[in-house]
């Protein structure tokens, strides 16, 4: 028996896994109605392999499990997890879902009352978009099968028209369920170029945009990434403002809305964030560099000085990394996530003048972002500059710098690469840890940053006992003056907020 089953048409020819046409022919064969249903239909008449697919049918929950013992019912959805062995003997789960009407929504997302049905005309009624609204029914399962699309709300032509239409009465459908309006933006810019809303759609969307506050902020947060991993994901968030819903997302993003900046920028706050994005989007960045690429001048319009060509933005990346953190902690990122996004977004602002840092100075900057964070910083800084309006990504500038960074990456540049360590100089000075100890290391640190030849134990070890021969007030003089002196070596690498008030 062959491992795949292929429907032909003059426009489809996508093949179908064994185990889906399997399950569809044991529900026929035991007198039930079953039909492949949803996106992956809309998927195969647009020539894509579908991800996922789903089955629905006639047979009740109970018939279902019947049929295939090895099933999972755990919900009061009528979907059953059907288990199957694939052609290289892996299980995998198809969901088969019985013919259902939902209503009472009363929290804009869960049916208060599911009802089976027992049509799929019935079923299809309850689905968001017309391009998911269609189902597949198969009339053999020959090598060269017969099959009908049952397609109820004209489906196939929205999909030659690239139209994203609500089924039925638009705002019936959001108010059933509001993430369908961002599932609405995400359809068209998913499904590729060129896709729009329909009129009466996005009427609706704008109508029911506050109805977005019953959602959990996870299921928001879902439909907002989708949103950004698409090809046209900076579209997609201009969407979410034109039709009021980034209020209820991001809401920070709209202060940017109008607000100029200065000699550096030919775009708004808002314009530049979503330029960077789609930067981000076409050279296919991460999603963390995608979210720091949108919000790394998120702090601007708190922090904006005077107006015009010479207006500035003092520490609106520090203010944008607090901002950063709210936002994402918000819609219930990941830890890690959160932390490295607010990371980038802190440390975006580096300036680069080639004749006035030293291979010290790099080394510092290193030191203080994190050689792990380095290319994924000069990634946001490219964002950075092309949503200024500027024509190149990677100057000379940038360029001499990341000649630099390849050229001291190796050097010693943190504690860990330190010759000596705590206990070492504890054991030497027969100290205790205390604040005298950490000042002893960070002076030992300076020291091998402005001369990595110095990284050797027993010279460090020397140069701690000299040390320690200060008394407190000294040597914590002497910490405080190499601090100063480092941020006086970077000055050329720093950001460019502390350097010249302005960006």
């Amino acid at each position: 028996m062959d491992s795949v089953y292929t429907i032909y048409d003059m426009q489809i020819n996508i093949v179908v896994p064994f185990e889906v046409r399997d399950i569809i022919r044991t529900l026929q064969e035991r007198g039930f109605l079953a039909y492949i249903v949803g996106g992956c239909v809309r998927d195969i008449i647009l020539g894509i392999e579908p991800k996922d697919w789903d089955i629905t049918t006639s047979a009740t929950p109970e018939q279902i499990q019947e049929i295939f013992p090895e099933s999972v019912y755990e919900n009061k959805f009528g979907t059953v997890g059907v288990k199957i062995k694939t052609s290289n003997e892996k299980v995998k789960i198809i969901e088969v879902t019985t013919f259902r009407t939902e209503s009472g929504y009363v929290d804009s997302r869960h049916p208060e009352t599911v009802t089976f049905v027992t049509t799929v005309g019935e079923d299809l009624s309850r689905r968001d978009f017309t391009v998911n609204a269609m189902a597949i029914e198969f009339i053999t399962h020959d090598e060269k099968p017969e099959y009908k699309i049952i397609d109820l709300y004209a489906g196939q032509k929205d999909l030659e028209k690239k139209i994203v239409r609500a089924v039925g009465d638009a705002q019936e459908r959001f108010h059933e369920d509001a993430l369908r309006m961002l599932r609405a933006i995400r359809f068209s810019c998913q499904l590729g170029t060129g896709w729009v809303i329909e009129k009466e759609t996005q009427e609706a969307i704008q109508t029911l945009a506050p109805s977005l506050k019953n959602i959990s902020q996870e299921r928001i947060r879902d439909e907002f990434v989708k949103i950004l991993m698409t090809p046209q994901g900076a579209w997609g968030v201009e969407l979410l403002y034109r039709y009021g819903l980034l209020e209820y997302i991001v809401p920070e993003l709209l202060e940017g809305v109008g607000v100029g900046q200065n000699k550096h920028h030919i775009y708004t706050v808002w314009e530049h964030n979503l330029r960077a994005l789609a930067y981000a989007i076409d050279k296919n960045y991460a999603l963390e560099i995608r979210l720091g690429a949108l919000l790394h001048d998120v702090g601007k319009p708190r922090t904006k000085g005077g107006d015009g060509p010479n207006s500035t933005f003092y520490k609106h990346e520090y203010v944008g990394a607090h901002m950063t953190r709210g936002i994402l902690n918000r819609l219930r990122f990941s830890k890690q996530i959160v932390s490295y996004v607010t990371h980038l977004v802190k440390n975006h602002l580096f300036y680069y003048n080639v004749d006035e840092v030293s291979e010290a100075g790099v080394r510092r900057f290193i030191n203080r972002v994190g050689i792990e964070n380095v290319d994924d910083l000069i990634k946001i800084r490219e964002a950075d500059r092309i949503g200024s309006g500027v024509p190149k990504a990677v100057p000379y500038k940038l360029r001499h710098l990341l000649f630099m960074i390849d050229k001291v990456r190796r050097d010693p540049i943190s504690p860990k690469m330190l010759a000596v360590d705590g206990t070492q100089i504890m054991e030497a000075l027969r100290l205790k840890p205390s604040p005298r100890l950490g000042w002893i290391l960070g002076i030992l640190l300076e020291d091998i940053l402005d001369d990595p030849q110095k990284n050797v134990t027993e010279l460090l070890i020397a140069r701690a006992k000299e040390l320690n021969l200060l008394n407190e007030d000294e040597i914590k003089k002497l910490y405080i003056k190499s601090k100063e002196r480092a941020q006086e070596c970077e000055a050329g690498i720093e950001g460019e907020m502390k350097k010249k008030h302005k960006v």
